[in-house]
């Protein structure tokens, strides 16, 4: 009895780890959801993490904290230009220096460019935010999410 209890508890802990590392949510847009063309048009990606963990920033000032990477694409259009907010920061339990994080919500901006000649009606950037979520104590795997962010062509 003791021995299931304790591996139904290790089991549960570990979903409650895999859902707090998963926590964080991810969504763009692309100005006023227009892009015209033969112009630049910014974009935003927004990253939203959870009060009770962090986020590596993009310089954390660390060697062993994984840094949050973003790269855009799009398919006939140009996506590039990504712009990283400074970071906080932050002292923990894990870490003997204060190591520069995001907390809360996050937006990260982006540049696409849509050819003079571009044809179909939408643009669709896709966008792969690659980031390191962390607790006080602990940090958990890396994790990437894309989405795809669309536009109306003008």
């Amino acid at each position: 009895m003791k021995k299931y209890l304790l591996i139904t508890l290790f089991f549960a802990l570990g979903l409650l780890f895999v859902g707090e590392a998963n926590a964080q949510k991810v969504t763009g847009s692309i100005r006023k959801g227009i892009a015209r063309k033969g112009r630049i048009t910014r974009g935003f990606i927004t990253l939203r993490i959870p009060g009770r963990l962090h986020v590596n920033s993009y310089r954390p000032k660390s060697e062993y904290a994984i840094p949050t990477r973003i790269s855009v694409s799009a398919v006939g259009a140009k996506a590039y230009g990504v712009t990283y907010p400074p970071g906080k920061m932050r002292k923990f339990d894990f870490s003997d220096t204060p190591i520069s994080v995001y907390e809360g919500r996050v937006v990260f901006g982006f540049k696409v460019r849509v050819p003079k000649g571009f044809r179909a009606r939408f643009v669709t950037v896709k966008a792969r935010v690659k980031y390191q979520a962390c607790t006080n104590q602990v940090c958990y795997p890396p994790k990437t999410k894309t989405i795809n962010i669309r536009a109306r062509v003008r």
